[in-house]
């Protein structure tokens, strides 16, 4: 496994040149001469073995019989170097995804890391609220969340920062311009922060003043999705009938087209991960998932609304690691 986050769930290694081999027999993890001091503070239950920059070889020299590789990850060029310095009875196994299955179900210190960072960016949404949106640029809103996130003890972002106002919100992934936020629009705000290098994804929706009727009514809708959604989520719920959950509602308005993303997405050391919630998911939620619920209507050339919860999966439901205000937040 040479997959850096991988390598981060398995062994607690956070440098940039790693790899783990794990067997029913031996646990080994494999790093040059720049990490081993690294390694042995930070890598438990492992044995260490320091190799030369050819980490491959040096991987290879223990491997034998059947064997694993991530091929989610290792490219073909690899995969055919590591092929030509195994033992030639050795045997690979492509095993993707294999790591990403385990690291789906978070453990009780998992958690806390989510649920601290989480309250940053409620504490974030908290700032904007009282610094105001009107007249600041969607680029400045974005780079002062995030400095305030690192300075309240965020280890930094989960992602960069989303802001866009007015129409440029009817883009779920606008990339924040210098563009001054009008008064009278909602403004799309997406952010997360890590902490021990798990991630929070929340978004939340603002105004900047009074709004249309029917802009109002968008909003509605997609608070209501949202929550009947996240109602819906709970161990054994089929992935792909939670995103219909919403996606039925959002349809049943005549705006179907305008939602175009999944529902929701699982989080942890990357904030993008299994399992997914969308219309062709498989498979079903289990305890222990953290996945966002996140539906959204986008009228292109009008304006956007995202609604965004990062919720723990249980038994008999789900708990929200996110707390900000979803009733229509208003932000001069």
């Amino acid at each position: 496994m040479t997959e850096a986050l991988n390598v981060r769930w398995l062994s607690g290694f956070t440098g940039t040149n790693g790899a783990c081999l794990v067997s029913r027999d031996e646990r080994l993890f494999f790093t040059d001469f720049r990490y081993v001091e690294q390694a042995r503070g930070q890598v438990h239950g492992f044995e260490l073995l320091e190799v030369g920059r050819d980490m491959l070889g040096g991987m290879a020299d223990r491997v034998g019989g059947r064997t694993g590789f991530d091929d989610a990850h290792m490219s073909v060029r690899t995969h055919a170097r590591l092929a030509e310095k195994a033992a030639e009875e050795v045997e690979l196994v492509a095993a993707g995804d294999l790591v990403e299955r385990l690291r789906a179900i978070k453990d009780a210190d998992e958690l806390r890391a989510m649920k601290a960072a989480a309250e940053l960016a409620d504490r974030a949404y908290e700032h904007i609220r009282d610094r105001g949106l009107s007249g600041r640029t969607e680029r400045s809103v974005a780079l002062d969340v995030e400095r305030f996130m690192e300075d309240a003890g965020a280890e930094g972002p989960s992602f960069p920062a989303i802001v866009a106002a007015a129409a440029h919100g009817a883009r779920p992934h606008a990339e924040p311009r210098d563009v001054e936020i009008p008064r009278g629009t909602l403004v799309v705000v997406d952010m997360g922060a890590r902490v021990d290098g798990l991630c929070s994804d929340c978004t939340r929706t603002l105004a900047t003043g009074p709004l249309e009727d029917d802009v109002l009514e968008v909003y509605e809708l997609v608070r209501s999705a949202q929550e009947a959604a996240r109602n819906a989520v709970r161990a054994g719920a089929e992935c792909r009938d939670v995103d219909a959950v919403a996606r039925d509602l959002i349809t049943a308005a005549g705006h179907g087209e305008h939602f175009g993303h999944g529902l929701g997405h699982g989080v942890g050391l990357a904030v993008h991960e299994d399992p997914r919630l969308t219309r062709t998911a498989e498979g079903s939620l289990e305890a222990g998932n953290t996945v966002t619920v996140e539906p959204g209507v986008y009228l292109p050339d009008r304006f956007g609304v995202r609604i965004e919860d990062l919720v723990v999966v249980t038994d008999d439901g789900c708990q929200a690691l996110t707390a900000f205000p979803k009733e229509l937040v208003t932000v001069d």
